[in-house]
């Protein structure tokens, strides 16, 4: 089960992934000094998560209209091939 999208065009830019990053464990800090730990080793265990899939795993993948036209689109070699016959 996956909690974040990281194929979502919003986590693209580095900032917004290094911003959610830091905004849960600013959040963690913030709680650690309060009366409820658990809030923080909440926050925390959720920055880790992002920081596991939107920064160290994070592998964008292209957009599908680019990839399927890069495939439909024949080789230089191949239309080579089609004019000998």
């Amino acid at each position: 089960m996956q909690l974040i999208d990281p194929t979502h065009p919003l986590y693209k830019p580095l900032w917004v992934r290094v911003l959610i990053v830091a905004v849960c464990f600013g959040w963690a800090i913030v709680e650690a000094f309060g009366p409820q730990p658990f809030w923080a080793v909440l926050a925390g265990g959720l920055g880790a998560y992002a920081a596991w899939v939107l920064l160290l795993t994070f592998n964008p993948a292209p957009p599908k209209a680019e990839t399927e036209a890069a495939t439909s689109e024949p080789d230089e070699d191949d239309q080579a091939v089609e004019d000998k016959k």
